[in-house]
């Protein structure tokens, strides 16, 4: 299967971030945005696995979470990966993400060992969007500039998710398998 390790968003806050998306997609740019229900925190892409694989990442996620607490975090401004040039994904931060950036670097060193590539510089985020082109960058980038101070809300965090992740023609179907709670 094709996995990942996130956190689901509060569904107050969705709205918040569809408003976000609707003044994004007044740039007119090439931009896929991701729908309401799929929005997430990603702690881990996997990619594919098997059931073995999917055991042991299992196995370590659920000894590592219990030495942690459910934290509360604030999603806030609008960025984008990986530079102003070559803009591929619209995201909205995590304010104070020092317990978010430590769970995460905590379970990466476990992933490595299990095979997986290290995650280079981990910044918490909330992909909004994956951008496909360069038409209308300009406009983009002016709206994400625009954009950069927006507050979302606070959300307490207080489980992960192993998901599934399904490719389909309409974009992907996301199913939860496993659950561990902080």
């Amino acid at each position: 299967m094709r996995a990942f390790l996130a956190a689901e968003i509060d569904e107050e806050l969705k709205d918040k971030i569809a408003e976000v998306q609707k003044q994004l997609k007044e740039a007119d740019a090439p931009v896929k945005f991701v729908e309401p229900h799929n929005l997430h925190f990603t702690f881990k892409f996997f990619g594919e696995i098997d059931d073995e694989k999917s055991e042991e990442i299992v196995s370590a996620v659920e000894a590592k979470v219990q030495s942690y607490s459910p934290f509360e975090i604030s999603i806030n401004g609008v960025g984008l990966f990986p530079n102003p040039r070559y803009i591929r994904v619209v995201w909205l931060g995590v304010e104070d993400a020092g317990p978010f950036s430590r769970l995460q670097m905590a379970m990466d060193e476990d992933f490595q060992k299990m095979g997986f590539k290290k995650e280079r510089s981990y910044v918490p985020h909330l992909t909004m969007g994956r951008v496909r082109g360069a038409k209308n960058k300009d406009a983009l980038l002016s709206k994400i500039d625009e954009l950069k101070d927006i507050e979302i809300g606070k959300m307490k965090i207080e489980k992960l998710l192993l998901k599934e992740s399904v490719l389909k023609r309409d974009g992907p179907v996301y199913t939860t398998v496993n659950e561990f709670v902080l």
